[in-house]
């Protein structure tokens, strides 16, 4: 039986959320998935070793962070063809994303693994912690090639309609991530190193149990060896879809970077209560994150069948829903700071300071609906530029300013600093709508479709 779902015909809000559903899951679990690296280094091990899994796992997830969009234009122009009805170029499609994504590992498999002491010199790791922080990302750069692999075959698959299987494989990932932390790190005493060890071969596992499905299921295409070429048209349109994407997760998460060194530049105290306070940020964002993704995958088909008003509709759908679970989460987190901050923390003046600071990510919980929606339409349609131009000027002309501007009237206040996230958010909205605008007018004569 094949794994592709076609969303260009029939009912267009319960497809939406059952496709939706499992990638929150999935987010979920990926959310946990990088948590328990720390948890179990941090019962089992030494500072040392934790201060290396931190440091380490913050440039591997800025590095996947990028790949993981890159795959995007993979996502896009699947999803586009599928609604064409073109399912002979389809398998091109993949057999030229493997090739492309083996060159990029290949190319970042080297980088880190010779340029880990460098990499670990910028990222300014203590001391103690540089020899365990040099290991964690050579290790993690060794296995490249496999968590490339990981994220292409999760773009694939949403570019087929298919959500649920890499909620499955993700689910195998974390449980042999759990074990093989356990044993690695608490039994044979491997610390840092341990934790890269585990997290490798647990993608490598859910690479394979990946192929396996592919395999027993089918695709309704075929994706033949002489496919895995490097086809310079295909490449140039894959590339011209994922790199704005790239370039504009870059500069998002350097942005973010900048308001870090901000907060840390008023004492451990703000650097520590904020920090606790961005763990609990990961999860209430979660649900925006994934009506983004669900809406680029369902938009791309009905944009490449020609349905613009399924597409529009869908967008209308995904913002209601949205936006009616962004008000009740954002409502909790803002009463409710200090309880969530708890979670990770039982000191009272880091949950004071992390409470604060979810004061202003509530707001921006619920004007992510709005945002996440629009950014998920717009990349399903093709237009990832716009995208990357909205997301450099919300990050680098609103927040990283605003935020300084923020952080140097009297008396200092982490609610106000925190405002620029939602400052920029509303920023982005507007951009969108103009976009929209323009969108609707570019498509104002296309055919029509029952």
């Amino acid at each position: 039986m094949a794994m592709e779902k076609d969303f260009t015909n029939g009912e267009i809000l319960k497809p939406l959320v059952k496709f939706m559903l499992p990638v929150l899951a999935a987010l979920f679990l990926q959310s946990l998935y990088g948590a328990v690296d720390l948890l179990v280094v941090g019962q089992f091990s030494t500072a040392a070793e934790v201060s290396g899994v931190s440091t380490g796992a913050q440039l591997m997830m800025t590095i996947t962070n990028m790949v993981a969009n890159f795959a995007m234009g993979t996502t896009i122009l699947l999803g586009q063809k599928l609604g064409q009805g073109r399912k002979d170029e389809c398998g091109k499609i993949i057999g030229v994303s493997i090739f492309l994504f083996a060159i990029i590992g290949i190319a970042l498999t080297a980088v880190t693994i010779i340029g880990a002491p460098l990499m670990a010199t910028l990222l300014k790791a203590p001391e103690e912690a540089f020899g365990a922080t040099v290991a964690y990302i050579r290790i993690c750069g060794g296995g490249l090639i496999v968590i490339l692999a990981y994220n292409l075959i999760g773009s694939i698959f949403r570019g087929i309609g298919d959500s649920t299987t890499p909620l499955i494989t993700v689910a195998i990932a974390c449980v042999v991530n759990i074990f093989g932390d356990l044993f690695l790190v608490a039994v044979c005493g491997m610390g840092a190193a341990g934790a890269a060890i585990a997290t490798v071969a647990a993608q490598l596992v859910s690479v394979l149990a990946s192929v396996i499905v592919i395999r027993r299921r089918g695709l309704s295409f075929e994706v033949k060896m002489e496919y895995i070429a490097p086809e310079r048209q295909l490449m140039k349109k894959i590339a011209a879809l994922g790199l704005p994407l790239l370039c504009s997760a870059f500069l998002v998460d350097l942005s973010f970077l900048i308001i870090l060194a901000v907060f840390n530049g008023l004492g451990l105290e703000v650097s520590a209560g904020v920090g606790v306070a961005e763990k609990v940020c990961a999860f209430i964002m979660l649900v925006s994150i994934a009506f983004m993704q669900s809406m680029a995958a369902f938009v791309s088909q009905n944009y490449g069948a020609g349905r613009h008003d399924r597409a529009k509709k869908a967008l209308f759908y995904g913002i209601a829903l949205s936006l009616a679970c962004g008000v009740v989460i954002g409502a909790f987190t803002f009463f409710n700071g200090r309880l969530l901050c708890t979670i990770f923390t039982k000191e009272a003046n880091l949950t004071a300071i992390g409470a604060e600071y979810l004061k202003a990510y509530a707001i921006d919980t619920v004007l992510t609906a709005f945002l996440f929606c629009f950014v998920g339409f717009f990349n399903g349609v093709g237009m990832t530029r716009f995208v990357m131009f909205q997301g450099i000027v919300g990050a680098m002309a609103v927040r990283v300013p605003v935020s300084i501007f923020m952080s140097r009237l009297e008396p200092v206040s982490i609610f106000r600093i925190g405002l620029a996230t939602p400052i920029s958010t509303v920023v982005q909205i507007v951009l969108c709508f103009l976009a929209m605008g323009y969108f609707r007018k570019k498509t104002a004569e296309a055919p029509k479709h029952e």
